[in-house]
């Protein structure tokens, strides 16, 4: 397996038809492709507009079975292109089972299998848990041609507990299709930047602590009062940045990574070796703490 890999992001500002979303981010594939891209990932529920702004029954009407047409023509492109695909999908299990999941394709147009969503969200702007219920596929370690990668979703990146298993699971690289953005209503260009700064510091304390490379992939653009922020990264397993897309702007870049820095890091900070399993049942509870004091 080589060390080298080339990691392919591609940011776009999604529009009102599925149909030009998936013709728009087929082509932008291409153009990593050509780039060298050899494992390619797609934003959060990249076929339509972030419709989770509002809870709203028509909505139901974008989802598709997995796998199902999507994964078919992602598929098909996979193997064309002799990439990997990392697609964000929003998923109908059953009728009136629904869950945002992301398919992983191999190099060659296989259907490696999928994550669902395990953290889902329920904040102004954000009503996911009117459309997803929890993932129940564990977290997952997908052996690609390229490489032994994990993937999460959006809200699972603030938990440290899923980057964690993930990791230990195997994923050399973890992955986290994203659709975050600031309140077009906050006129505090400070706050702005502060969440975006806890957004980026969170995943690369992710890389850092894991010792892998962390993969977020946001769109851009403004949608039903949410301003998109953009700025996909890729942060080495030290949390340096090697690539940051802009806020306000689509971009497709290719960026290589070395898979072999995952042993010079954990090499020089042996986090896995130094971890006391043996006092972390506590984690387990939903919280430890007395009674809060009046």
């Amino acid at each position: 397996m080589d060390n080298t890999i080339a990691i392919g992001t591609i940011q776009l500002a999604a529009q009102e038809d599925p149909a030009l979303n998936m013709a728009r981010t087929q082509e932008a594939i291409r153009r990593a492709a050509a780039q060298g891209a050899q494992i390619i990932c797609l934003q959060e529920l990249f076929r339509s507009l972030y419709f989770c702004h509002t809870e709203d029954h028509s909505q139901f009407a974008l989802a598709e079975p997995v796998p199902g047409p999507s994964v078919h023509q992602l598929g098909a492109l996979a193997a064309e292109l002799e990439v990997v695909i990392i697609a964000s999908l929003f998923e109908q299990r059953a009728p009136g089972l629904y869950h945002n999941t992301t398919v992983v394709l191999d190099a060659d147009g296989s259907y490696l299998g999928c994550y669902r969503k395990s953290h889902i969200p329920d904040d102004p702007g954000f009503y996911e848990k009117f459309y997803f219920a929890p993932g129940d596929t564990g977290y997952q370690v997908f052996h690609t041609r390229y490489a032994p990668i994990g993937v999460l979703i959006c809200w699972d990146q603030w938990f440290p507990e899923a980057a964690r298993i993930t990791s230990l699971m195997g994923a050399q690289i973890l992955f986290y299709p994203t659709a975050i953005g600031w309140d077009t209503k906050e006129e505090n260009p400070q706050m702005n930047q502060e969440q975006f700064a806890a957004w980026q510091t969170i995943q690369r304390a992710h890389a850092i602590a894991n010792g892998v490379h962390v993969v977020a992939v946001n769109r851009t653009g403004t949608e039903a009062g949410t301003c998109f922020w953009g700025g996909s990264f890729i942060s080495n397993p030290f949390g340096s940045i090697l690539y940051q897309a802009p806020h306000d702007a689509e971009e497709v870049c290719t960026t290589k990574i070395r898979l072999e820095d995952t042993t010079r890091y954990r090499t020089v900070w042996p986090f896995l070796r130094d971890r006391r399993i043996d006092t972390y049942a506590p984690v387990l509870e939903r919280y430890i703490g007395g009674k809060i004091s009046e």
